[in-house]
């Protein structure tokens, strides 16, 4: 299974990495997302500040939808998706692959978001171990979750408008908890981040054996 995630995984990212379409187009959607944030909020610079995380992890998500979109849009075209489901991989394999691929992608992104909110929005780091942690889970579980449902998605012909409606209501709890952990480790709250990293992990756990275990079926689905 391992074998087969880590042969998955750097197929997408060496298409990511030849194609480039994660630096020339989704990398530019994140920071315009973050500037026309900038404009909304620019005449309140305080309220700006203390919205920093939850705006961060709206842009994160919005990019989120496009990882996953282009994870499986690669395979649509003549008839690779067959050829994945012939190729004798593990599905679980294949499942990790692509949800690593995923989370790699939103990793690189999140770098050059967070740069974004300290240098337009003025934030500090008050605890950056928080930061990164919740950063770890959160990345997991959109990554697993991107994955399960873009599958469901791949097969139809609707599937760029129904992806958004099927992931965004399922990832509102990695939301809420990534912002409030993220306000606690900027400064910007005094409540105890940590004990968000509860709901990451119990989201993360639970799309990631959810993909594990039902990934084969959903591929013949597809």
């Amino acid at each position: 299974m391992w074998r087969d995630a880590l042969l998955v995984a750097g197929k997408d990212l060496r298409v990511e990495a030849r194609s480039r379409v994660a630096t020339n187009q989704v990398a530019p959607y994140a920071l315009v997302i973050l500037l026309l944030f900038g404009f909304a909020f620019d005449s309140n610079r305080p309220l700006l500040t203390q919205a920093a995380p939850g705006l961060f992890w709206v842009a994160v998500l919005l990019c989120s939808l496009l990882a996953v979109q282009r994870s499986f849009a690669i395979e649509a075209a003549d008839g690779a998706r067959d050829g994945l489901r012939l190729s004798g991989l593990d599905p679980a394999g294949i499942f990790l692959g692509k949800a690593a691929a995923v989370a790699a992608v939103l990793v690189g992104l999140e770098v050059l978001l967070g740069a974004g909110v300290v240098v337009l929005y003025g934030t500090g780091l008050h605890d950056p171990l928080l930061l990164v942690a919740t950063a770890v889970l959160a990345t997991a579980g959109l990554g697993a979750a991107g994955t399960v449902y873009g599958i469901m998605a791949a097969g139809l012909r609707v599937r760029e408008t129904l992806l958004p409606l099927l992931i965004l209501p399922v990832v509102a709890p990695v939301l809420l908890a990534a912002t409030e952990a993220w306000r606690a480790a900027l400064g910007l709250s005094a409540d105890n981040g940590w004990r968000w990293l509860t709901l990451l992990g119990s989201f993360a756990a639970i799309y990631v054996t959810l993909g594990v275990l039902g990934f084969g079926t959903l591929l013949e689905e597809a």
